[in-house]
């Protein structure tokens, strides 16, 4: 058999080729990057616990960091006066971010291309937009400062498409929604603060990427206060930062269960002598972790090891700036992409109680010395819904008009109130959701019984509304 010969410029292309193959994969490896925020050493904001404060970093600037033998450092938002929030889509080629252009302008969402470094603004008009998240479907949220006469002044959250378009709000109360993360799972996890009528500690709620089934997912015991959002690890936990009330503010990592979060704080940095500012899970066994030594010097970046809660090696630091959070910047698994029942034909949402007096879980609690409520009073922002009788088992159902903020409080028959106004809630179009009873505890999960209230048709909120002439839902 004629073998055939390879001629010089053949030769030369094949040498040329696998050259470049190699440099790739050289490229490649040392493509390990973290993007970083960091904020200047002298900005007094890295210092202050509040949660819309730590939002608006000024001065602040995105910056990659390779991990890499050929380490590198780019700032990676040059063009913009303060950028923070960086978010990795999926696939890790591409990264939101909230920025201000120039000093004076509304901060707004943007995306950038790691591979160019090209990007594009995604948000617009005049109200500040922070804090974006990648969801499954092209679709992405963020937290949008919202003015108007029913909640005041609130950062509310928003989805729309990777484009800008197709934006829709999807949390309506007099609340701030700040640091959202999403779970595996395709739900939401917001840091939610109520601004009305006073402002409240912060708390971490889950709801639905359309809104709905918003419920408390966990909330300090009253003795410290969330000042980061929270994130998901590898092997269901849910990692964060909170900071003592009554002592300086010192940032300590938390850590509870996916499964039960309201049971199960631990607190991971006990007696090390560090304040951490936050926190994102890279494997079960290692965190990044922005902190310092308590009292002194600037936020630098850190490993941190859950299972022996010790710190590991430094990272990175810069002089004269604060770390304040960092992300890998690679591919990640997907969240689950969750059906919506949402329908905007639907002017109203439904509400079922299953009773009104079953209060939250105390050891020893005697429920008999408890008065039982016989009635609720619906209350919005700046009145009464109305007065509402509950059947005898205790059980309410309301038909309630879906993205308007109402609050619950239980009376008893002198019409005295037993049980103080719930956090805000809302209702989106077509909504159904049901609940164990009044300041229940969360893990509850109802007795095995039909309600009294399902037999007869729900009550209309507000109560001066006698009919809602929408589309008819079919029940299945």
């Amino acid at each position: 058999m004629m073998k055939r010969r390879l001629f010089l410029p053949e030769i030369l292309f094949l040498i040329l080729t696998c050259a470049i193959i190699l440099s790739c994969s050289k490229k490649r490896s040392d493509k390990i990057k973290l993007i970083v925020t960091e904020v200047p050493g002298n900005n007094e904001q890295a210092d202050n616990p509040d949660l819309v404060s730590r939002q608006y970093l000024t001065g602040a600037r995105i910056i990659s960091i390779s991990t890499g033998k050929s380490g590198s450092q780019k700032i990676l938002t040059k063009d913009f006066f303060s950028a923070s929030g960086p978010e990795i889509s999926y696939d890790g080629r591409s990264m939101l971010f909230s920025a201000q252009k120039k000093e004076n302008d509304p901060w707004q969402i943007w995306v950038m291309n790691l591979d160019n470094l090209k990007y594009r603004q995604v948000s617009s008009g005049s109200e500040n937009c922070t804090d974006p998240a990648w969801l499954p479907g092209d679709r992405l949220m963020f937290s949008r400062l919202t003015l108007n006469d029913t909640i005041k002044s609130a950062h509310c959250l928003y989805t729309c498409n990777s484009d800008g378009s197709g934006l829709k709000q999807i949390t309506f109360g007099p609340d701030n929604n700040l640091a959202t993360t999403v779970l595996k799972d395709g739900r939401l996890l917001t840091l939610k603060q109520q601004l009305l009528p006073y402002q409240d500690d912060p708390m971490i709620v889950v709801m639905r990427p359309d809104g709905t089934k918003a419920d408390i997912f966990y909330k300090d015991s009253g003795g410290s206060t969330i000042i980061s959002g929270a994130r998901e690890t590898a092997d269901g936990k849910i990692v964060f930062i909170e900071s003592d009330k009554e002592g300086p503010m010192e940032g300590i990592l938390i850590s509870v269960s996916y499964n039960r979060p309201l049971h199960s704080r631990t607190n991971l940095t006990s007696g090390t002598g560090f304040d951490f500012y936050n926190v994102m899970p890279v494997s079960p066994d290692n965190y990044l972790v922005s902190c310092r030594k308590s009292g002194t010097g600037n936020y630098v970046l850190y490993e941190f090891d859950p299972e022996t809660r010790s710190l590991g090696r430094m990272v990175f630091s810069d002089p004269g700036y604060n770390i304040v959070e960092a992300v890998p910047a690679e591919e990640y698994e997907r969240p689950k992409k969750l059906p919506s029942e949402v329908d905007q034909e639907v002017r109203t949402g439904l509400l079922l109680c299953q009773d009104i007096n079953v209060l939250r879980f105390q050891p020893g609690f005697d429920k008999s010395s408890v008065p039982r409520a016989s009635r609720i009073e619906v209350l919005g922002i700046d009145s009464t819904y109305g007065i509402v009788p509950v059947e005898e088992d205790g059980s309410f159902q309301l038909k309630v008009l879906a993205d308007k903020p109402f609050r619950i409080q239980s009376l008893d028959e002198y019409g005295r109130v037993l049980q103080g106004p719930c956090s805000w809630l809302w209702l989106r179009p077509n909504e159904r959701r049901g609940c164990v009873g009044c300041h229940e505890d969360p893990e509850l999960v109802p007795e095995n019984r039909i309600p009294l209230a399902v037999k007869k048709a729900p009550v209309i909120i507000p109560v001066n509304i006698t009919q809602i002439m929408e589309k008819a839902v079919e029940l299945e």
